[in-house]
């Protein structure tokens, strides 16, 4: 019983006590908590790029693998971010290792909207350094319908773009053009609400 609320209060835990409890007694415990909440995150990015089951579950276990030492090394303000961000260059660079595989990597980066977002300024969703939940979700209820469905699918559920448009019912490239002046308009929201602190 005792054990059973023990795993209970640690599940409870923010990412950032998680993170400071893993760099502190360097337990996995703490870490492989961390990263239960986001694994259906991580293996949908890698079933994105590797197309193959097989592959994507061993990226996963090799990007746990690869939490133990990075973590250490980087100040992380927003774990999911982060995480997604390494997730991401982790798949391309096992691509780019891959010679029979290197046509794909160059598919997928010139026709990046089959699959996700292909600007190389990250959306603010993504960036590594923004910690203000509450900016970026303020901003995201401002958008017009249209793009903050769009967004809410693209980010956060990751869909790719012909998954949208036909959730939506609407034409992929009208997707694009939400998600670019979604972006847009995000950052200016963003920097507007900083500027304010």
């Amino acid at each position: 019983m005792a054990l059973g609320l023990h795993r209970k209060k640690n599940e409870d835990r923010g990412d950032g006590k998680l993170i400071d409890d893993y760099l502190l007694s360097g337990k996995l415990d703490s870490l492989g908590i961390l990263y239960g909440r986001y694994i259906d995150l991580v293996y949908g990015v890698c079933l994105k790029y590797f197309r193959n089951r097989e592959q994507s579950q061993d990226a996963v276990m090799d990007i746990f693998e690869k939490l133990v030492t990075e973590l250490g090394r980087h100040k992380v303000e927003n774990f999911k971010s982060w995480l997604y961000v390494l997730t991401k260059n982790h798949c391309l660079m096992k691509l780019r290792s891959s010679k029979k595989d290197i046509d794909r990597v160059i598919s997928i980066e010139d026709h990046g909207y089959l699959f996700m977002e292909n600007d190389f300024q990250m959306h603010p969703v993504d960036k590594s350094d923004i910690n203000n939940d509450e900016i970026l979700e303020k901003c995201i209820e401002q958008l017009k319908a249209d793009q903050r469905n769009c967004v809410r699918l693209f980010y956060y559920d990751n869909k790719c773009y012909r998954e949208i448009a036909g959730l939506l019912k609407m034409d992929e490239q009208k997707v694009k053009s939400h998600l670019q002046n979604a972006k847009r308009n995000l950052k200016i929201c963003m920097e507007k609400n900083y500027e304010e602190e």
